[in-house]
């Protein structure tokens, strides 16, 4: 069987509680406790839970945005935590982000022309200069935009449209890991599907592999083949996702589901 494409065993990240006073550390919250599983290739997991749950922090350390207390991160055979900068610096593109807030994500003062060629300037080896501009009409392209929107700056999308434009800065690089935070839960509901569609495409297309943190459990169940719930920092369960949602497992995930509002209740039950 072929090795998972991430691998993550007994994952700990913690934040230090610093006295008001002279700012001593005094303790340690730890928002990633333990944390264990795989995402095999071309996988969409699901990874869901409540504010403050560690979703975010797992993402975070995952990607290098924070750093792991102790555990092991695999990537391809590699363990994340134990790289220095240098040696995580070529990696880097094979793990991409989708952040939460497609407002902010992007950097106002650059165009979608610059904001997608960055990319290529930190990696040089990526793409010629001289085909950088075809790169990011064809990106745009892929992500549903037309080439006419290079030069504009991102206050003059919709939200959909940023958080589009994101992907195509995660896509530039050719990644084989997408970490999706909370990805769609800004946009509206009609914005949210045509985003969930579009990420679906792309997996097709490019064979990409998806760890998707959302706290809508209907749009985990569209998007996942596997599920993880967390709470407290820790992994609760852990199902494909059509048998997590019928036979729930643990009172957490239960609880969950049935704070999930139900739109037509008189339905339930029903066999129409």
């Amino acid at each position: 069987m072929a090795e998972p494409l991430l691998r993550v065993r007994d994952l700990v990240t913690t934040y230090p509680i610093r006295s008001a006073l002279l700012r001593r550390k005094v303790g340690e919250v730890r928002a990633v406790d333990g944390v264990t599983f795989d995402v095999e290739r071309g996988q969409t997991v699901g990874l869901v839970g409540e504010s403050g749950s560690g979703k975010s922090t797992l993402a975070r350390t995952i990607v290098g945005l924070e750093r792991a207390e102790s555990g092991s991160i695999e990537f391809q055979g590699r363990d994340l935590v134990r790289l220095s900068a240098a040696q995580m610096r070529p990696l880097r593109r094979d793990i991409q982000m989708v952040f939460q807030d497609p407002y902010t994500a992007l950097n106002p003062r650059l165009t979608v022309r610059q904001i997608l060629s960055e990319a290529w300037r930190i990696h040089p080896d990526l793409l010629a200069e001289d085909e950088w501009d075809a790169e990011v009409v064809r990106l745009l392209d892929v992500v549903g935009l037309d080439a006419q929107y290079a030069d504009r700056y991102p206050h003059q999308f919709s939200g959909g449209q940023r958080q589009r434009i994101g992907i195509a800065r995660a896509l530039a690089v050719k990644p084989q890991l997408i970490v999706c935070d909370e990805a769609v839960s800004a946009l509206d509901v009609s914005v949210q599907a045509q985003v969930l569609n579009l990420l679906d495409d792309l997996q097709q297309e490019f064979g990409l592999t998806y760890l998707f943190i959302a706290h809508d459990l209907s749009v985990v169940r569209h998007i996942s083949d596997d599920v993880i719930v967390m709470n407290h920092g820790s992994v609760v369960e852990h199902a494909p996702t059509e048998d997590l949602f019928a036979h729930p497992q643990h009172d957490y995930t239960k609880a969950l589901l049935a704070a999930v509002p139900v739109v037509r209740p008189w339905l339930e039950g029903s066999t129409r």
